[in-house]
């Protein structure tokens, strides 16, 4: 059994954008990608996309008496808010941005190894499909209506979901040489390791690949796979 370091065992920071009035679930359901007509009683993980469908903030909308909140990772917090009030525009809606103890996930190393992605690969500027199959089917709605985002993804979910850059899980000796393998095939661009946590075994993380390097065969030690 692996044992864990420093960085396993670091806490993850959340803030809460508490959206509150008598307009906040309309306005919310213009703007996020799920659904939340249909939310359980634990909520469900949802995206602020930009209008060109970049991924801006990931987190999970849930359901409170006097309105919504929506959980997000602490240093996207300020960019979600900022781009949700942009077109807050003659809505009875208010959005307030406050600091939370607790969220989806407690570490970094358990952040990883649910194969989700955190504040280090949303920085990239990456389209919901890169982040894979799993990861569209759990934020995104394609039955809700229009919402922020949501022509560009649509019309890419309809066409094969092929983009160029890809979210992977990585195994490896140590960083520099996982890094040095995730630059070594396309473009100039987002890719590089991007998270990571020091096991006995080495390093696990996540990081970001042309899709052409998918194709080959990694050096003797590194291990990387697309994410389900």
């Amino acid at each position: 059994m692996s044992t864990p370091t420093d960085e396993d065992t670091r806490q993850l920071s959340w803030s809460v954008i508490e959206a509150r009035g008598s307009d906040a679930r309309s306005f919310l359901q213009g703007q996020l990608s799920q659904d939340l007509e249909s939310l359980g009683s634990h909520g469900a993980w949802t995206l602020v996309l930009a209008p060109d469908s970049v991924v801006l903030a990931v987190g999970r909308v849930r359901e409170r008496d006097d309105g919504l909140d929506l959980v997000v990772p602490r240093e996207l917090g300020d960019v979600a808010q900022s781009r949700l009030r942009r077109f807050l525009l003659r809505s009875a809606c208010t959005l307030e941005l406050r600091e939370i103890d607790q969220g989806p996930y407690g570490t970094l190393a358990e952040q990883i190894d649910a194969h989700w992605p955190g504040p280090s690969e949303i920085e990239r500027k990456l389209t919901p499909h890169s982040f894979g199959r799993a990861f569209v089917d759990a934020t995104v709605s394609f039955t809700k209506g229009c919402f922020t985002g949501q022509e560009l993804v649509g019309r890419l979910d309809a066409r094969g979901s092929s983009v160029p850059w890809r979210v992977v899980r990585v195994e490896g000796k140590d960083e520099r040489t996982i890094d040095e393998y995730l630059r070594s095939k396309g473009p100039e661009g987002p890719q590089g390791l991007t998270s990571a946590v020091r096991r006995d075994s080495g390093v696990i993380g996540l990081g970001v690949a042309h899709r052409t390097l998918l194709s080959g065969e990694p050096p003797e030690g590194v291990v990387v796979g697309e994410l389900s």
